[in-house]
């Protein structure tokens, strides 16, 4: 299937600090788009891959799980560690939950997290019958566009296959074991008023993650999709000037890095 309008990924050749975005369940990298560029604008290098089975059709995740999810991401991460001297991992929501493995698994090789609305479980009572449920009915409702601001779409499916929905459960399980072998320093970003991941999750991660170089934010006017919303502006410079204060040879004065004037862009 051909991947929709404004879901293809996005990739920019910049300077020496590598970023890799993570976007979520069922979205695509539309909602991280503004991201993506705003960084690249400044002369970082920019990864926003399309996750397996997203970007498409809902029926095309059916056959997809967390690990061709993560696959990705770790082949992409790899990919910028082999380019930039220092590299960084951003993820919304389930790309939070990416983002935070990625930080268990690769260790000192990623140099900084930020994670927007991190999702760590599933809730809701259909939570627990989701391997049975499966396998009698094929999608529910879908999650996308939790966005206060008016006028503001996300791109992403309208449905929510079982399949997946059951092997992302399976996953953040998996990357809630995990969490105390994050160290790195951590910016974490969540709206007090999200429909879809509620403020347990961010305080669960907050309270396991080894990192002792944390920063926790409200985004008081946003919900879930954040990135696209009132607090779009603030989540860029916050991150922005994490990365300056981690790796100063960023830049923090948000104007393009002479690197950004030679780099190259592709994507949709």
């Amino acid at each position: 299937m051909p991947v929709l309008p404004g879901a293809e990924p996005y990739r920019h050749d910049g300077g020496e600090i590598g970023v890799l975005l993570c976007h979520g369940f069922t979205g695509s990298p539309q909602s991280l788009r503004p991201w993506a560029e705003y960084l690249a604008e400044r002369g970082l290098t920019v990864s926003l891959p399309l996750l397996p089975g997203h970007g498409t059709r809902w029926q095309d995740m059916q056959v997809t799980g967390w690990q061709d999810w993560y696959a990705e991401v770790d082949r992409e991460l790899r990919s910028l560690l082999e380019r930039c001297r220092h590299v960084f991992v951003f993820g919304l929501s389930m790309g939070g939950a990416l983002t935070l493995r990625l930080a268990a698994k690769h260790g000192d090789a990623v140099r900084g997290v930020v994670v927007v609305n991190p999702a760590n479980k599933v809730h809701g009572a259909m939570a627990s019958l989701l391997p049975v449920v499966r396998h009698l009915v094929p999608s529910t409702k879908g999650l996308t566009s939790d966005i206060a601001k008016q006028g503001v779409e996300e791109l992403g499916y309208d449905r929510v296959p079982l399949h997946a929905a059951h092997s992302v459960r399976q996953f953040f399980r998996i990357v809630d074991g995990e969490l105390p072998q994050v160290t790195q320093p951590m910016l974490l970003l969540h709206s007090p008023e999200d429909h879809v991941v509620p403020a347990a999750d961010s305080a669960r991660i907050l309270s396991r993650v080894s990192s002792t170089d944390v920063t926790e934010i409200l985004l008081e006017q946003s919900y879930h999709v954040a990135t696209l919303d009132h607090d779009a502006e603030r989540i860029f410079e916050e991150s922005y000037a994490f990365i300056g204060r981690l790796a100063p040879s960023a830049g923090t004065t948000g104007s393009p890095a002479p690197e950004a004037l030679g780099g190259s862009t592709t994507g949709g």
